[in-house]
């Protein structure tokens, strides 16, 4: 049996002169450094366009690519672009931190030159791509041309109860009158598309894999909703009655309230769940493997009231469980999934976790408050995934540091810890040697940073999805010592060529 180890590392962390990581020059490198330290996956944060507070998680579609990771080098190559008007732009003087603001401020305007410049030029290969996509792009590239012309106002607060009921005549109205905008979006999206297909196609040439988020709910304010209020648990005029969350627990005590719209998983299965499939086709375009978030949600989720105030109020109702995912592996013989099954698990979620076959998740993190819990090492099946944490997590030296006296004694004597190894290093060596399938730790684990690292805290708004690598800290002597300790284990990708100096151009 094959036994694989990967790196997380979030497309938008990447170094960039230009604010944000892009599918550039930077990350065909970091591509180079997984050949070189011997890994099998790259692990991403889902691709959408972010919308409210930044998140990845929150995207205006669920398959459109973000077009802040548009490469601008690349598009000064390919004649798009003067060298000049990118550079005249302050896109923030923080290499560490990424300044949405003005991202949000100056992307576009850049992207509106190139797509000025190119929508004739490339106008053959831009109608083939609007065929190949016709499913989603024409709803999306409207749904974004009127959020700007309301002032990016969510949907159900647009001021034109026509448009944002979708009423036939007002948006063949709103076609014409936002033809530009509409350009913009659809080109955008070409051009992401044709990026991130060249990037991938190098990524394989090398041997590895990319697993890709796909979270289990669309934001609310999305053209999947707008376009589709249909699969939607929403009144007559097109709000959400009942939105997602999580129950309290011992973190929080009011539980934590997503906001998303709830799916009406009666019209879906009516429909065939036509809507998941074409998801899951999308998602196939991107991924090679696709991680579930919020697994549990289809064998039962939270539903809460949409006026409460927290998400107390909500109440466990039974989701399509084995229905919904044999459709899904029926469609998809030879998908790879995995299956975020953390957080509150009952009965049903093992048994629908079992019947699907899908490997579930175990976090080191998770692993020593108890001498008998179900995330040490030595309790994993094969069938499974083995993570130090997620993005939700502090990093492992952050973790290490938060860890409980008695917490750490056991963490210690377990893994058999050192101040000569390091204990970070003592715990990537636990997850190397675990019985998983796959391990999988971020880039800042093996960096040993901590303060400011973090990718995200949930319950916390502000300051998330920011941090970035800078330029230079990966060496060739990091990616010699990951490697050794991925060989050590018997998790080194036999497929993976040592690294060619080159200069990563788009294809």
């Amino acid at each position: 049996m094959e036994r694989k180890s990967g790196i997380l590392m979030p497309i938008f962390s990447l170094p960039s002169k230009y604010g944000i990581g892009t599918l550039g020059k930077e990350a065909y490198k970091f591509a180079d450094f997984l050949a070189a330290a011997g890994q099998s996956v790259w692990q991403l944060l889902p691709l959408g366009p972010t919308s409210y507070a930044d998140s990845p998680y929150s995207s205006f579609s669920t398959f459109a690519g973000n077009p802040y990771f548009i490469d601008l080098d690349a598009l000064v190559e390919d004649g798009l672009l003067k060298r000049s008007e990118i550079k005249a732009v302050d896109w923030g003087d923080d290499p560490r931190q990424i300044d949405y603001g003005k991202i949000y401020e100056n992307r576009f305007k850049i992207l509106a030159l190139a797509c000025e410049r190119g929508w004739e030029r490339d106008a053959e290969a831009v109608a083939a791509f609007e065929r190949e996509n016709a499913g989603w792009l024409p709803d999306y590239a409207l749904f974004m041309a009127l959020k700007r012309r309301f002032g990016m106002k969510s949907w159900l607060e647009w001021p034109d109860e026509a448009a944002r009921m979708r009423e036939p005549e007002a948006l063949d109205s709103y076609r014409i009158e936002l033809a530009e905008d509409i350009r913009l979006f659809t080109y955008a999206q070409f051009l992401f598309f044709r990026q991130w297909n060249a990037m991938r196609d190098y990524v394989h040439s090398l041997g590895i894999d990319i697993v890709g988020d796909l979270p289990i709910y669309v934001a609310t304010d999305s053209a999947d909703i707008w376009a589709e209020p249909q699969f939607f648990q929403l009144d007559e005029e097109r709000r959400p009655q009942f939105v997602a969350g999580v129950p309290p627990d011992s973190f929080n005590a009011d539980g934590q309230l997503w906001g998303n719209a709830l799916y009406d998983w009666d019209a879906l299965k009516s429909d065939g769940y036509g809507w998941w499939i074409r998801r899951i086709e999308g998602a196939l375009k991107l991924y090679d493997v696709i991680r579930i978030d919020h697994f549990r949600g289809f064998e039962s989720y939270w539903s809460v009231p949409a006026d409460a105030e927290t998400a107390r109020d909500g109440e466990w109702l039974k989701g399509p469980g084995m229905d919904l995912v044999g459709v899904l592996k029926g469609w998809f013989p030879h998908a790879r999934f995995i299956a975020e099954d953390l957080g509150y698990l009952t009965d049903g979620v093992r048994k629908l976790l079992s019947d699907s076959g899908f490997p579930g998740m175990k976090l080191l993190q998770f692993a020593f408050g108890s001498e008998d819990g179900d995330y040490l090492p030595h309790s994993y099946g094969y069938n499974s995934i083995c993570y130090i944490g997620t993005h939700d997590n502090p990093t492992l030296k952050q973790w290490l540091g938060l860890l409980k006296k008695k917490e750490l004694a056991f963490a210690k004597k377990y893994c058999a810890l050192s101040e000569e190894e390091g204990y970070d290093r003592g715990i990537l060596r636990m997850g190397q040697l675990s019985p998983s399938m796959l391990f999988v730790a971020e880039i800042q684990d093996y960096l040993g940073l901590a303060d400011g690292c973090r990718i995200n805290t949930p319950g916390v708004v502000e300051g998330n999805w920011r941090w970035r690598l800078l330029p230079g800290e990966l060496t060739s002597k990091l990616a010699k010592d990951i490697r050794e300790l991925t060989a050590r284990y018997g998790r080194l990708n036999p497929r993976a060529p040592q690294p060619k100096k080159r200069e990563a151009k788009e294809k």
